[in-house]
């Protein structure tokens, strides 16, 4: 994937966004994540960043942000609390430069309950371990959550106290039996069954599987109101409030760049309907997409990544160096990159298959790795990698082009592929003069667009990780013909590339595992980097 000078114009992907709740992903020029934010209605909020007269009035931060954003990307939620929780995992994870919110270790709450203790207590903690205890939430909404609780505790007249073994010494400091706040497990009152019994039934209604002692406090408060007792049944109206926010269902988020958000997406629907729109064969149940990433002519990368089921298949991931290309050239990198993976792909097979029955075979390759996959019992003989259903590059004519010519070089011609453009999102079809448009809402596009943006983030990851260790490196790395060692005995001898650019092919000959030829090659090459 190259990166194009000219910004994208983003206002016309606005139309697309609803109006819903939801959270939104802020990225540059090089893909990397740089804001992330929560709306109520994500289609304004966006709108707000592409206005002129915001862009104007904004402090310098703001105008910085708004001139870095290449790209966007948006999550729906189902509500406010959602999208609050989703924003600070997504900003932990992804640590953005202009987000100051969530920058700390803060975590939302939970609610632990330690079911091996004897008599049980709830208490509150921001960090979920794995010592066997029970968790609920997280929660959002912190100040409901300790109303919720300490209402909790005393409906269910559970224990307060630190003491892992509570006993009569415990309960002569303790005036929570004397005001019917605790039902007193630690000198007898009710047995232990008795005590566990109040704990499930709490926890129950943590859950929201409980509906009873909500309805009542409604009731309650119809009461209070009816006898003009407004105050007391303003106090429940606000208790009840505090309830339903606490005990509201909420999707939680798993930690992870890499983590899969709750959705109602379909994957084998979106899979069944690609195919319909590309007219397929067969269900595309094994999918590759490939990207290429470079910036100038530093390290030019390319990564594959690859679907099953409409889902990751993160164990097949590749990601690839390009070795043959030099400079800015993504159409024969793309080739490269299609011509290592599937010849690789052709030779273990051949392996699989034996030698000499692969070359006594009429069959073409695309045939004979079919009837292997279907014939070869599964853990008998040479692994081997299956051949996709549907590849994918990401580009238009030209990656497609490209990548077209190599399968048909390695007689992979039978296997389909398109081009995905992110522009406007037009899918290329080889020999097809007119690109197919899918409409914005349909599964099958969004299926397109969650493998391609895989690929992207597969790319970047890669080329980010080169480049820091760039910044470590020596420019002999670049230098035909010094290997590690020849670098490392170079830089031995002359302690820096500042005096090795000072010293003559005759000395630099010198040092141990560098010939006259190499030293002329050495001397040229930083003559010409200088």
């Amino acid at each position: 994937m190259s990166f194009s000078r000219e910004k994208p114009d983003l206002n016309a992907r606005l139309h697309d966004v609803p109006h819903q709740p939801g959270i939104y992903v802020m990225r540059d020029r090089l893909n990397r994540v740089i804001y992330v934010g929560k709306a109520r209605d994500l289609r304004k909020r966006l709108s707000s960043y592409f206005m002129p007269s915001r862009a104007r009035k904004a402090d310098l931060k703001t105008r910085a942000l708004i001139d870095s954003i290449w790209d966007f990307e948006t999550q729906l939620v189902r509500n406010e609390p959602e999208a609050l929780l989703l924003e600070g995992r997504l900003i932990k994870d992804f640590r953005p430069k202009y987000n100051i919110s969530f920058r700390d270790d803060k975590r939302f709450l939970l609610v632990k309950v330690q079911m091996a203790e004897p008599f049980p207590r709830f208490t509150l903690t921001r960090l979920k371990k794995d010592d066997g205890a029970r968790y609920f939430g997280p929660f959002a909404h912190s100040g409901a959550l300790r109303t919720t609780l300490n209402w909790m505790n005393r409906e269910f007249g559970l224990r307060v106290c630190r003491p892992l073994h509570p006993d009569e010494d415990d309960y002569k400091h303790c005036n929570n039996d004397i005001i019917k706040k605790c039902s007193a497990p630690c000198i007898g009152r009710v047995t232990q069954e008795e005590y566990r019994a109040r704990i499930d039934r709490a926890c129950e209604f943590l859950e929201g599987k409980s509906r009873d002692l909500v309805t009542a406090l409604e009731e309650e408060m119809k009461k209070a109101a009816a006898r003009l007792d407004f105050e007391k049944a303003a106090e429940l109206r606000d208790m009840i409030e505090d309830f339903k926010k606490t005990l509201r269902p909420t999707r939680t988020f798993e930690r992870g760049a890499r983590a899969r958000i709750s959705s109602t997406i379909d994957p084998m629907s979106d899979v069944a309907e690609l195919q319909e729109y590309l007219g397929l064969e067969d269900p595309p149940l094994v999918m590759e997409c490939f990207d290429i990433a470079n910036i100038g002519t530093a390290h030019c990368v390319a990564s594959m990544v690859r679907f099953k089921n409409g889902t990751p298949d993160n164990a097949n991931y590749r990601r690839y160096r390009i070795r043959i290309v030099s400079g800015q050239n993504d159409f024969a990198a793309m080739s490269e990159v299609v011509r290592r993976r599937y010849s690789r792909i052709l030779l273990e097979g051949r392996a699989a298959l034996g030698e000499e029955a692969a070359d006594a075979s009429q069959e073409n390759p695309l045939e004979a790795m079919r009837r292997l996959e279907e014939e070869k019992p599964k853990g008998v003989g040479p692994k081997f990698v299956t051949l996709p259903n549907l590849i994918i590059v990401d580009g238009g004519k030209g990656q497609l082009s490209s990548a077209t010519k190599e399968l048909q070089r390695l007689g992979l011609h039978e296997v389909p592929i398109i081009g995905l453009a992110k522009e406007n999102e037009e899918v290329y079809r080889p020999d097809v003069e007119q690109p197919l448009l899918i409409p914005h809402d349909r599964g099958a596009l969004k299926l397109l667009q969650r493998i391609r943006d895989e690929a992207h983030r597969w790319a970047n990851g890669y080329h980010q990780l080169l480049l820091g260790r760039r910044v470590e490196e020596s420019i002999l790395d670049d230098c035909p013909g010094v290997s590690q060692t020849r670098k490392a005995n170079l830089l031995r001898h002359f302690g820096s590339v500042t005096r090795l650019r000072k010293a003559t092919v005759e000395e630099i000959a010198k040092v141990q595992g560098i010939g006259k030829g190499l030293a002329e090659e050495i001397e040229r090459f930083l003559r010409e980097r200088g």
